[in-house]
């Protein structure tokens, strides 16, 4: 397994490309750390699932996710992976999109143990995670350096491959983009996000807001971002 691969870098939209290669038609989802529930949205309009329970262990955003009352078949549930709220053989497809690596890492282990468990035979899981690269990392690590944790998500996937009964089907290796209009705007989803406590010197604040506007454009600022998906199986 490759925690990154240079050699592969296609620039795609990662939701379309997980709609292309999962068996998404009747299916039980499963997604771990949804966040602001946006691709639990976009998978749900698709109407090919037969339901997903969504889950995300920041109490804050997981309150505001309750208040969606337009898509019946998401269930929003407070939790971790590392104690999944679903019986065991439940699930068809769970989805992490870059969530592993904010799993404590004294509980990465138990998280992937708890995807086998919940997952039904030749059910798959979509792991999702960012590489440690690109302008955009440049300016996130100012203030969230996030090497370590990475390392330590991709190592964790690694064990549960080697201990089963998860195996690797496929790596996926590619470019997604992200763009902002301004520093404000990267401020809001980056920096005051109620996940993590970026508590920013003014010092550092300035020094993070300098290197952002260095990609700054008259039409804001375009980033590319390299990605990797292992995509697991139940054996």
């Amino acid at each position: 397994m490759l925690i990154a691969n240079p050699a592969e870098s296609p620039l795609v939209n990662e939701v379309k490309l997980m709609l292309e290669t999962l068996p998404f038609d009747g299916a039980r989802v499963l997604e771990l750390g949804c966040g602001r529930a946006e691709k639990t949205r976009l998978l749900a309009e698709t109407g090919r699932v037969r339901e997903i329970v969504a889950t995300e262990v920041d109490v804050i955003q997981h309150t505001k996710n309750l208040q969606t009352a337009d898509l019946p078949m998401v269930r929003f549930a407070h939790g971790g992976a590392e104690a999944i709220p679903a019986a065991d053989a439940s699930v068809d497809i769970v989805l992490m999109f870059k969530s592993l690596h904010h799993v404590p890492v004294p509980l990465m282990d138990q998280a992937l143990t708890e995807i086998a468990r919940v997952l039904r035979p030749g059910g798959v899981a979509w792991i999702s995670e960012p590489v440690y690269a690109g302008d955009l990392n440049e300016v996130f690590r100012l203030f969230h350096d996030e090497k370590t944790v990475r390392e330590e998500a991709f190592a964790a996937v690694c064990r549960a491959v080697e201990r089963g009964p998860l195996r690797l089907q496929q790596q996926l290796f590619f470019n997604t983009r992200s763009f902002f209009t301004d520093f404000a705007e990267f401020d809001a989803r980056m920096i005051r996000v109620t996940h993590n406590d970026h508590k920013l010197s003014p010092a550092l604040y300035a020094a993070v807001r300098e290197r952002f506007d260095s990609f700054m454009t008259p039409t804001g600022a375009t980033f590319i971002n390299p990605q990797r998906v292992d995509l697991l199986i139940k054996g």
